[in-house]
């Protein structure tokens, strides 16, 4: 919102912010832990004089703060680079956490192979990453798609899906296209209830939650997962710095985790590396952030997302599809996916034609691909034409009415250019 960036040289001119799914500004007390930590805690974490001492507190309290958004204990959260660690981490360990059970079981090498479970609509941090573990022949990998109905991933699919070689399933909490909210309880506790029928080996459950946090409430217990992926900078309202975390359920007792780097020793070894104080501590102001205002939040993005929505029929009409309602799913309160009927309306030309708002046509990391209908509309049913126009406008706890206003009156502009133009 323009509150949110009227500090930056390069937005003096009041630019309305709608793209909070691909990153959220840093709020001011996220900046101000932050700083701090660079003057005061520069020390390193593992030293015994005061700035490293310091340091160390600050990450402590860190990781509680973040345990205590997601429902956790702090012993279960390790700190990562962002949410594509986090990620990869996961796979990694599902890999190899099935071969070290097949030679504890002394089953030897029976041909099987560890079987991977993701849906259709993953981030590429998991997604690519089982593809390319397939492509070496490492894993067995399925795609599950999305129902066109209803835009998630459905239990009955997963479990379907389930083989007795399987040993992970990665399942989105919130889908940053859509915002559609997948049933992740509903999919563990029937994964974990098939597992205990047939008799065979645990199935590993991870859900990125990276868009998620800060919208809606999120608790691990609840979630019955044994992973949840943490970014930062994601969602409405997190507003944290670009650093992640990586939840596990029983960590290294209960759960594996296989580190990917080796070093020294940092994060109990799983995760080695010094820390980077700063950023830990801002990840942990922003959760706190998050603990204490999430019902405010969430309740302002809704009233701000339902408006848009009716400022958006009122001016556009028939000419408007959104590409993420879908009866009966729930959805963030923050995101709305829409299309511009009309030739010659692509997202990318729309966007390229406002003045004063930034929004995107999807994924931030699928930006170079503009000009392609998105593969997360395509799989949810919405046809090539509908999805070439699209837009994905996502608020945060900082937009107002006004800024709707702003916005939807500069696509109407954009959009008459465009019709003239033809």
């Amino acid at each position: 919102s323009r509150g949110t960036l009227s500090t930056s040289p390069l937005l003096s001119l009041c630019y309305i912010y709608m793209d909070y799914n691909a990153t959220t500004p840093v709020a001011p007390e996220v900046i101000r832990a932050t700083y701090d930590a660079m003057r005061d805690a520069w020390g390193n974490p593992s030293s015994s004089y005061v700035a490293g001492l310091t340091a160390k507190a600050i990450i402590t309290q860190s990781r509680e703060n973040v345990a205590r958004m997601i429902g956790g204990n702090s012993e279960d959260i390790i700190f990562t680079s962002g949410g594509t660690e986090s990620n990869n981490m996961v796979l990694h360990t599902a890999v190899e956490h099935f071969w070290k059970s097949q030679r504890d079981a002394r089953k030897g090498d029976d041909g099987s192979q560890p079987h991977i479970i993701a849906s259709d609509v993953e981030h590429d941090s998991v997604k690519l990453v089982a593809e390319h573990l397939k492509r070496e022949g490492k894993v067995d990998f399925t795609c599950v798609p999305v129902s066109k109905t209803t835009g998630r991933v459905e239990a009955d699919d997963v479990v379907a899906a389930v083989r007795p070689n399987t040993c992970l399933v990665s399942i989105m909490l919130a889908n940053n296209e859509t915002g559609i909210i997948m049933p992740i309880r509903e999919i563990s506790q029937r994964v974990r209830s098939l597992r205990q029928q047939d008799g065979c080996a645990r199935v590993l459950i991870h859900t990125d939650a990276a868009q998620a946090l800060g919208k809606i409430p999120v608790d691990v217990k609840e979630l019955g997962v044994d992973y949840l992926t943490i970014v930062g900078h994601k969602g409405g309202s997190f507003y944290g710095p670009r650093i992640g975390a990586l939840y596990v359920n029983g960590l290294g007792v209960k759960t594996p985790l296989y580190s990917m780097l080796f070093g020294g020793g940092q994060e109990r070894n799983f995760r080695p590396g010094t820390e980077n104080t700063p950023m830990i501590a801002g990840l942990g102001k922003a959760a706190e952030l998050v603990t204490d205002r999430l019902s405010d939040y969430e309740s302002h993005m809704l009233d701000v997302r339902e408006y848009l929505e009716e400022r958006l029929k009122a001016v556009f009409k028939d000419k408007l599809h959104f590409n993420n309602h879908f009866q009966g799913s729930d959805r963030l309160p923050n995101t709305c996916n829409v299309s511009i009927l009309g030739p010659g309306l692509q997202g990318w030309r729309v966007l390229s034609h406002c003045k004063k708002l930034l929004a995107s046509v999807g994924a931030a990391c699928h930006s170079d691909h503009g000009d392609r209908p998105s593969p997360i509309l395509l799989s949810c049913g919405v046809t090539p034409e509908v999805a070439s126009n699209a837009l994905r406008l996502s608020v945060g706890h900082r937009t107002s009415r006004e800024d709707v206003d702003v916005a939807v009156k500069d696509l109407q502009e954009a959009v008459k250019l465009l019709e003239q133009s033809q």
